[in-house]
């Protein structure tokens, strides 16, 4: 993409991402997380993972833009005046595409939230459909970051949870997202790897709150009724 095309995509996209967040509604904002969530630490793709969605792009933009100008170039050696009046079109179609691809990878990195609670992990994508999903610590049962070439060349690797399988569902594409979490484009992969880990354990060891307390009763309840059986055993 040349300097000036560049320019005009990204004073388009400032412009569109604005009007998609007024008309669509769509979160600037990570998710909210509710009272007593603990610790929460929200992030977003790395800058790096933008940088490597463009390489891509790129990739993408000389094999086409080549083509379509090659075409033109040839067109406008063996049929002047032909070449010459498709002009506008060719540049067009070699051009236009690239303005909507940046804007497109922009608003995918924009629109993604990744959120770590005490007690789980959300993970917010899209813009026409906002999928939001939740993963909570105790059906975690292992965490991967996955890393290639280029993702360690730009310095980024992806961050796969996988959860208990439990249950089945009629549409087995969403029972496979619904235990599956893939956090993408992460600059420190392996701390937050081991953040999730580590939450995991707490959260499979303490549960939602004292593991030896039975179910319904809080730890005030308990601690009441260790007072009675402490009162009692005694005078037995």
């Amino acid at each position: 993409m040349s300097r000036t095309a560049g320019k005009a995509a990204a004073w388009v996209y400032r412009g569109l991402w604005g009007v998609l967040v007024e008309l669509l509604k769509v979160p600037d904002q990570p998710p909210n997380t509710p009272p007593g969530s603990g610790d929460v630490r929200s992030l977003k793709p790395s800058p790096g993972f933008l940088r490597y969605l463009k390489f891509w792009f790129w990739l993408w933009l000389v094999v086409f833009d080549l083509a379509i100008i090659g075409a033109w170039v040839a067109l406008l050696i063996w049929i002047p005046w032909l070449g010459l009046a498709l002009a506008p079109l060719a540049w067009g179609v070699a051009i236009i595409p690239d303005i909507i691809a940046y804007v497109a990878i922009h608003v995918r990195w924009d629109t993604t939230w990744y959120v770590i609670t005490d007690r789980a992990v959300r993970i917010r994508r899209g813009v026409w459909i906002i999928r939001e999903s939740t993963i909570t610590f105790e059906n975690i049962q292992n965490v991967e970051v996955r890393q290639g070439p280029l993702q360690r060349y730009f310095k980024i690797a992806d961050v796969h949870i996988q959860t208990a399988g439990g249950g089945t569902s009629p549409d087995a594409t969403a029972n496979t997202q619904a235990h599956h979490g893939l956090l993408q484009g992460i600059a420190d992969a392996h701390e937050l790897r081991e953040l999730i880990m580590s939450r995991a354990a707490l959260s499979k060891t303490a549960g939602l709150g004292d593991e030896a307390t039975p179910a319904g009763l809080s730890s005030a309840h308990r601690r009441v009724l260790e007072e009675i059986r402490d009162l009692l055993v005694p005078a037995a």
